[in-house]
């Protein structure tokens, strides 16, 4: 059985729906981004045990179709963002159409009368953040950065980085050292 998982973007949160799931005693056959596979069904007073469970962090289960599509679109993205330094220089638009076998211009449609924002905005938001956990958690250099998220160059990657935080990519690094620095002297 196939359950659809609302807000779940990342390895933690698959994490915490597999223990989820065990405390209910439902054995998952996969746990996906956005996506539930079990092994025998699920009645619906455990999907609703398990949906209060997963709202402690910000996920919930999702019931109707153009919910499920959203995440589905979502998947697309935070996989093609996450893993875009093992993917060809493919174009997103080309890649959401053939994972979900509809135009883009329908699903662009869609994904921004839903979510008030377009793909496009929500990818560069995504981006930004993998930026952010690249200088904090990585020894990268700006332009293994830039190369890893398909950056035409480093001077794009910053002047997006700064139009979505308000700092630089060098900026933004050295406040991540000062708080080091100042946390290493307490």
């Amino acid at each position: 059985m196939k359950i659809y998982v609302k807000n779940m973007a990342c390895e933690s949160c698959k994490i915490f729906v597999k223990d989820a799931l065990d405390e209910l005693g439902i054995s998952p056959a996969k746990v996906e981004l956005g996506e539930i596979e079990t092994k025998e069904d699920v009645c619906d007073e455990d999907k609703k045990k398990l949906n209060t469970q997963i709202k402690k962090a910000g996920m919930e289960l999702l019931e109707k179709k153009q919910g499920v599509l959203i995440e589905k679109i979502r998947k697309v993205m935070v996989e093609y963002v996450s893993d875009s330094e093992n993917r060809p220089n493919i174009k997103f638009s080309v890649l959401l159409s053939e994972e979900l076998n509809h135009s883009y211009t329908y699903l662009a449609n869609f994904f921004s009368e839903v979510e008030a924002t377009t793909i496009e905005q929500y990818i560069i938001a995504l981006k930004i953040e993998r930026i952010k956990e690249l200088i904090i958690f990585g020894e990268d250099t700006f332009s293994e950065i830039a190369n890893k998220l398909n950056y035409s160059s480093v001077a794009h990657l910053s002047s997006q980085f700064k139009k979505v935080t308000g700092l630089t990519p060098s900026h933004f690094k050295a406040l991540k050292e000062k708080r080091r620095i100042t946390i290493q002297n307490i």
